[in-house]
């Protein structure tokens, strides 16, 4: 079989940026900012509530430097120790995304998950999380396209599937260096047991290219079957189909942790 004999992916746990977006959406002014989006945007009141928004929820770090919150810790010790109780047999190999928070997560399973420790470990740049640009200094594509409007009619153009920020990648473009990363997996680690720690779209974008996903199947998954921080999704090899083989969906964005229940503060 030409296929791993599993495939087991794991997005990272909570980020700071995943923190900050909820702190957002709690914050009446980003409420009121949302209002005005939907109407006309380059009025002065929408510019000025732009820019108080953008110097309230400036992370001041880069997306590979991302850290992940205290929530997202818990998070990851739970997904490890649920993987520790379901007895999970080790992997051959580990593949991580060289960004902070995947490998905090990583490592963060490995202390709770002792069949994790002492794999043989790669960090991999083609499952990275997409390369957003410019947008990146805004933390919120809204407001970046208040500050950029001819950004927005690009975007309205092409759509989001194509649409890639200034010095940035599209979806397109995460799907082809994913692709990539599957050509090695079939090639090098036939039958063998694959884990990778990595992001929301780089899991999408596995699941696409299997399933042989066109954009609005894409579109549909990220509308409405987002992975979840710490979700867990697995592939099973299928060798009795002979050579060719395939990976077969065990199970999807599995939750091993309850839902955040305390209220998130406004910044």
């Amino acid at each position: 079989m030409k296929w791993p004999a599993e495939l087991l992916l794991i997005r990272h746990a909570e980020s700071a940026f995943n923190d900050l977006k909820l702190r957002k959406q709690a914050d009446p002014e980003y409420q009121e900012f949302l209002r005005l989006f939907a109407g006309d945007r380059s009025t002065p009141e929408i510019k000025s509530l732009a820019q108080t928004l953008y110097d309230r929820y400036s992370l001041g770090c880069s997306d590979r430097n991302m850290p992940i919150t205290l929530h997202g810790e818990e998070q990851a010790r739970l997904t490890g120790r649920a993987l520790r109780d379901s007895g999970l047999q080790p992997p051959d190999v580990i593949f991580v995304s060289p960004f902070a928070r995947t490998i905090k997560t990583l490592r963060l399973l490995q202390e709770e998950c002792p069949a994790l420790r002492g794999v043989k470990e790669y960090e991999e740049e083609r499952i990275r999380e997409r390369d957003h640009g410019l947008g990146i200094l805004y933390n919120d594509w809204r407001i970046y396209h208040v500050f950029h409007p001819d950004q927005a009619l690009l975007q309205q153009l092409v759509g989001i599937y194509d649409y890639r920020f200034l010095n940035g990648e599209n979806i397109p473009d995460v799907r082809q260096r994913n692709l990539s990363w599957i050509t090695t997996l079939t090639r090098e680690f036939s039958g063998k047991r694959v884990m990778a720690i990595t992001h929301h779209l780089t899991i999408l974008a596995t699941r696409a290219n299997l399933e042989r996903l066109g954009p609005e199947g894409f579109m549909h998954l990220d509308e409405h079957e987002a992975p979840v921080n710490c979700g867990v999704t697995r592939y099973i090899g299928r060798p009795e189909l002979g050579h060719d083989g395939r990976l077969e969906m065990n199970e999807y964005n599995r939750q091993h942790y309850p839902s955040r229940l305390t209220p998130i503060p406004v910044a």
